[in-house]
């Protein structure tokens, strides 16, 4: 037995060896983003993909292994497409269920029908620049040189920050290089000190000081028509933001935060067909405004929602204090790491920007806890129908699997994970099955958020679709 077990696994890991060239080879020479269930295998290790390929028996009742996905792999490479989030784990256990005697050519032929002979039409490249490079600035950075592997969509051309004492560049591209939270950059970065530049995985990034953003030409660098992604929370509302469009070079201002005013705040997966052309400042909105907002929208179209009230128990920012000091924000002058402090959110009242259907219909506060990332949120919800937590967790299942929010609305069902396990999770939400609770029609649901990464991946959803370079997703259900 433990011989078959080893040899098993050898066997695996012999397979997964094969298709690692396959993955990239997709994603750089035909811009395909492969995927199982949702956890990305570009650039991942032979153990990151046997991984992937197991986490799929917590969603299916069935294990998915690799001799399932290297066929369709194999059969991929052969076809003429281009551009897309494809999902090879889905495909896989769709081909099992519902493959009815077809092979594998026959059935993707099918099932990408919509991508055939797409492999030339790749469209061009649109420059993106981040103003500030804090937390949310840095896993952006990372987000999209990481696509930018695969060439024809969005180019980190610049990054605006102030100039700071000492040596600058190195100290920038150290916070690049290493996370304390998000651990190393996957790949290699250098500078160029004579052009004031970083070189992270062969992307050339001009690092621009400024002082504010209308003095900046981005002309000068070689950079037009250019989103400028605004992560300082500087400015908040259309007047501060315009600032930007008076610069050389720019087209769109996006803000990660929510916006102030009439801005147009975005939550990717919900709102962002309101999306228009003549949008020249929008707004990604808040961490937890991502989070929640998929997950009341399927539970509102479901079962109908009376009232509720939203609880996130959030991570410390850097906007608190490390030690008892002064702060303009009630409680928030005492020390983050050693309190965990009631706070206001916005985000009750935020989610009726993207679904006005629930105006009014909810409360919020916050709590900030001593962790340094990954929040949760806890809706506690009046619903228009009596429900049972079984019902409403195979149904947020279903929505996770098989909706068009499968990319906001990840879930989980195992009794034993905690904050850290969802560390660069790239859903907006997570829901933790173990802890719903239902009494009637009442209903408390746990939602886990990276607000961080999680956030920042929302972000660039946002990006993608104002740019012109989105990537359609196969299987779209199912």
């Amino acid at each position: 037995m433990r011989d078959a077990c080893l040899q098993d696994w050898m066997d695996r890991e012999t397979i997964a060896e094969s298709m690692i060239p396959l993955i990239g080879g997709l994603y750089r020479k035909k811009s395909i983003v492969s995927s199982i269930y949702g956890r990305p295998v570009i650039n991942r290790s032979v153990i990151d993909l046997l991984k992937a390929h197991r986490f799929v028996r917590h969603m299916e009742n069935e294990e998915l292994s690799v001799h399932d996905t290297y066929p369709l792999l194999q059969a991929l490479t052969e076809m003429d497409v281009a551009r897309a989030h494809i999902d090879l784990g889905k495909l896989a256990v769709k081909f099992r269920n519902e493959g009815n005697g077809k092979d594998i050519k026959e059935f993707l032929a099918e099932e990408l029908n919509d991508l055939a002979g797409n492999s030339a039409d790749q469209g061009e490249n649109r420059d993106v620049v981040l103003y500030g490079f804090g937390r949310i600035g840095r896993l952006l950075a990372r987000i999209l040189i990481e696509k930018e592997g695969g060439g024809n969509g969005l180019r980190l051309r610049a990054i605006v920050v102030r100039r700071g004492k000492g040596d600058d560049l190195v100290k920038r591209a150290s916070l690049l290089r290493r996370d304390s939270v998000h651990g190393t950059f996957r790949g290699s970065i250098s500078i160029d000190h004579e052009k004031e530049a970083i070189v992270a995985n062969g992307t050339y990034i001009k690092i621009i000081y400024a002082n504010n953003p209308a003095e900046i030409d981005y002309t000068q660098y070689g950079i037009n028509n250019a989103l400028v992604i605004d992560n300082t929370g500087v400015w908040r509302d259309e007047a501060g933001l315009a600032q930007h469009l008076e610069a050389k070079g720019t087209a769109r201002v996006l803000l990660t935060a929510p916006g102030k005013g009439d801005l147009k705040n975005i939550v990717y997966g919900i709102n962002n067909g309101d999306i228009e052309a003549s949008d020249k400042i929008l707004s990604a909105a808040s961490c937890t405004t991502n989070a929640i907002t998929p997950v009341l929208k399927v539970m509102n179209d479901k079962y109908g929602i009376d009232n509720g009230h939203v609880e996130t128990v959030h991570s410390y920012t850097n906007d608190q204090n490390l030690i008892d000091n002064y702060h303009k924000g009630d409680r928030r002058g005492r020390s983050a790491p050693l309190n965990m402090v009631i706070t206001e959110t916005g985000a009750a009242k935020a989610v009726a920007k993207a679904l006005p259907e629930l105006k009014g219909l909810l409360t919020g506060n916050a709590i900030r806890v001593p962790t340094p990332n990954v929040s949760m949120a806890i809706l506690s919800l009046n619903l228009k129908q009596d429900v049972t937590a079984e019902e409403v967790n195979e149904y947020l299942r279903d929505q996770a699997l098989h909706s068009s929010v499968q990319k906001q609305i990840d879930w989980v069902n195992s009794p034993e994970v905690v904050s850290t396990d969802f560390v660069g999770n790239a859903h907006a939400g997570i829901v933790d099955a173990k802890a719903t609770i239902a009494n009637g029609n009442r209903v408390n649901l746990y939602v886990w958020y990276d607000n961080e990464y999680g956030y920042s991946r929302q972000v660039v959803r946002i990006a993608q679709q104002v740019c012109g370079v989105e990537y359609p997703t196969y299987p779209a259900r199912g």
